[in-house]
């Protein structure tokens, strides 16, 4: 399969995934009324793309009149400071409603409005002859679909199963590999806790066992965190489950070198990659795992309840399916998506979603998560009384940050964001991480976030109100 490059500019991502010219990527972001609305953003795209590509200066881009923002404005190959125009426009692309701040994207993001309108159009398509048109015409199309997961994931479509989220494809890796009574799983303290409540059922089932690890610190080197990987391996231990970023914290782990280690082992290694496909830019093939879970309604922005699991090709026959098909040691991988009657509209959706992302471009995409990130948590770390708990280095996170204020407790402070001010986190409290978990998404204003460090800092000087008031 040809290798697909994460570092072409924007103007060739443009060019090569969505086949049509800059013009139109600008239409299908904002829609028909674009062209009523932003006549001059429209008219000026190609000098938009050039600019954003070239990183050059251009007098009135900046939306803040020239003053630096901390954790935006500082140069680089893929500097937003010049750039709000562009990004303008795909905050343009989402219909949602502003009169409150959605800063959970992390668990389920909106669909950009080309996204919702392809599945309410498959749906309509479904339900004027559902039991023709789902199985034998919408059914094959979805090989498409498989076909470009596969190829912006980094495997072979024969190795993409099509699910609902990243919970079902990792129920299926987890409880569809065989094991003896005594057996070890081993995963982290961090893991997400669907997958910790998978691995118990099957402690008190079968007798198997669970392992869990600490996680070094934030600020530990990355062979630590292998080091604690590799140090809770036995001679019992069967199968690795490790997360790419973990959901606490949006930490990103180093998969590779974890797969590498554990592989070396003769381990089977699975991984849950719902926080990383979309947000981050990488290449599934250099991970090397036997099985990797995915979400797209997260970071990929396709529609609630779409998701997809990886299997090694050399797994499929072995792995039991989480619903049974006619033959559950087939070796072919719609095995895994036999789950009886269902809708295909949303799946169809995620060609879509696809198209947005790469017209956005994995890199840009990346790089604009982190720069918003970034924003809040430079801010807000100023204050005494605020902890972050998320490491800022560009390859320790991205799109997440969690922050607690010292005497705080997280779902009080996640109630009155919501009740005062109308703003969504997810509050955090796990052993030492105690706070809110902040993800904002490429639809995010930098007005959005600086009405939530407002917000956090007048919590940090006053703390909470009296009495709700």
């Amino acid at each position: 399969m040809q290798s697909m490059s994460f570092t072409e500019p924007i103007a060739q991502v443009i060019e090569k995934r969505m086949q049509t010219d800059r013009r139109m990527f600008l239409r299908t972001l904002t829609g028909a009324t674009a062209a009523y609305t932003l006549p001059s953003l429209i008219d000026d795209w190609p000098s938009i793309i050039h600019r954003a590509n070239a990183s050059q200066p251009v007098e009135g881009d900046n939306p803040r009149n020239g003053k630096t923002i901390p954790g935006r404005d500082q140069p680089s190959s893929m500097d937003d400071k010049n750039d709000e125009s562009f990004w303008f426009n795909v905050q343009q692309a989402f219909s949602i409603d502003r009169s409150y701040i959605n800063l959970n994207n992390g668990g389920v993001c909106p669909s950009p409005r080309v996204v919702m309108d392809a599945q309410r159009r498959q749906l309509e398509f479904t339900n004027n002859a559902p039991a023709r048109h789902l199985w034998q015409v919408q059914d094959p199309q979805l090989e498409l679909v498989r076909a470009k997961l596969a190829r912006l994931y980094g495997c072979d479509p024969e190795e993409m199963a099509i699910t609902r989220n990243a919970s079902e494809a990792l129920q299926i890796s987890l409880n569809g590999i065989d094991l003896k009574p005594g057996d070890e799983i081993l995963t982290s303290t961090h893991d997400y806790p669907r997958m910790i409540a998978t691995i118990r059922q099957r402690e008190k089932r079968e007798g198997v066992v669970m392992k869990q690890v600490p996680l070094p610190p934030p600020d530990a080197s990355q062979d630590e965190v292998v080091g604690a990987f590799e140090r809770g391996i036995t001679s019992k231990t069967r199968i690795l489950l490790v997360s790419h970023v973990v959901f606490l914290t949006g930490r990103i782990l180093p998969v590779q070198d974890i797969c590498a280690m554990a592989r070396k082992r003769g381990l089977i290694i699975i991984v849950d990659g719902a926080h990383a496909f979309g947000q981050i830019a990488y290449d599934g093939r250099e991970i090397d795992c036997d099985m990797y879970g995915v979400s797209c309604h997260k970071w990929l922005t396709a529609p609630i309840g779409t998701g997809f699991l990886h299997v090694r090709r050399g797994m499929i026959k072995d792995l039991w399916p989480l619903t049974a098909p006619e033959d559950p040691k087939s070796e072919n991988i719609r095995k895994f998506e036999e789950i009886g009657t269902h809708p295909d509209a949303g799946r169809l959706a995620i060609g879509e979603a696809i198209a947005f992302h790469l017209g956005i471009g994995p890199k840009r995409k990346e790089h604009r998560l982190r720069t918003l990130r970034n924003y809040w948590a430079t801010r807000l770390m100023k204050h005494q009384k605020v902890k972050l708990f998320t490491n800022l280095a560009p390859d320790r996170s991205c799109a997440i940050g969690t922050i607690g204020i010292d005497g705080i407790e997280p779902l009080a402070l996640t109630s009155h964001l919501w009740d005062k001010h109308k703003i969504i986190v997810t509050p955090i409290d796990h052993e030492d991480i105690h706070g809110v978990r902040v993800t904002a998404n490429v639809y995010t204003t930098f007005d959005e976030l600086d009405l939530f460090c407002e917000a956090m800092e007048n919590v940090a000087r006053e703390g909470l109100p009296k009495n709700g008031k």
